[in-house]
C-alpha cells in the first residue's frame, strides 16, 4: 500500500468503527428508555389495580354504608352496588394479568365513562372529574398493551 492510501484506509476504518459505536450507543439508550417506559407503565398498572381493588371495589363488595347510600340514591340498590364492585375488582385483577391488560383497561375506561355520566345526571356532579381523570391512564394502558389482544383472541378461539 502506498503512503497516500494507508491513512485514508485507516481513517475510513476509524469512521466506520465510530459510526458503529454511535449506533450501538443510540440503540443502547433506546433499550434503556424502552425498559424504563415498560417499568413505568407496569407501575401505573399496579397503582391503578390497587386503587380499583381497595378504595373503589372493596367498599361496594362489603356494602359499606357510604357505598350503599350512594347506590340507594341512584335507585340501583345493593344489586347495582355489588355488580359495579365486581366489575371494578375484575378490572383490577385484569390489569395485572398480561393477556388481559388491554381488555381490562378498556373495560375500566368504559366503566369510568359510565361513572362520569352518572355523576353528572344522577348525582350532584361534585366528583365528576375523577372518572375523567382515570380514563386517561386507562386509555394509554389499553393502547400500549394492545398487542396482547391478539393473544387473548387466540386463547378464546382455542377454547371455543
Amino acid at each position: 500500500m502506498s503512503e497516500t492510501t494507508a491513512p485514508a484506509a485507516t481513517t475510513a476504518s476509524a469512521a466506520a468503527r465510530s459510526a458503529r459505536s454511535a449506533r450501538t450507543s443510540v440503540a443502547g439508550a433506546a433499550t434503556v428508555r424502552g425498559r424504563r417506559a415498560r417499568v413505568a407503565l407496569r407501575a401505573l398498572q399496579v397503582l391503578l389495580a390497587l386503587f380499583y381493588a381497595i378504595p373503589s371495589a372493596l367498599p361496594k363488595l362489603i356494602a359499606h354504608s357510604s357505598a350503599a347510600k350512594t347506590f340507594d340514591e341512584m335507585g340501583w340498590g345493593s344489586t347495582g352496588m355489588y355488580a359495579i364492585g365486581l366489575l371494578e375488582l375484575a378490572g383490577a385483577i385484569g390489569l395485572l394479568v398480561p393477556v388481559l391488560q388491554s381488555a381490562a383497561a378498556t373495560g375500566l375506561a368504559a366503566l369510568m365513562v359510565g361513572a362520569f355520566v352518572v355523576q353528572i345526571t344522577v348525582l350532584d356532579g361534585q366528583y365528576a372529574a375523577t372518572p375523567l381523570i382515570l380514563v386517561v391512564p386507562l386509555a394509554y394502558i389499553a393502547w400500549a398493551r394492545r398487542s396482547h389482544n391478539a393473544d387473548l383472541l387466540r386463547l378464546l378461539r382455542r377454547r371455543g
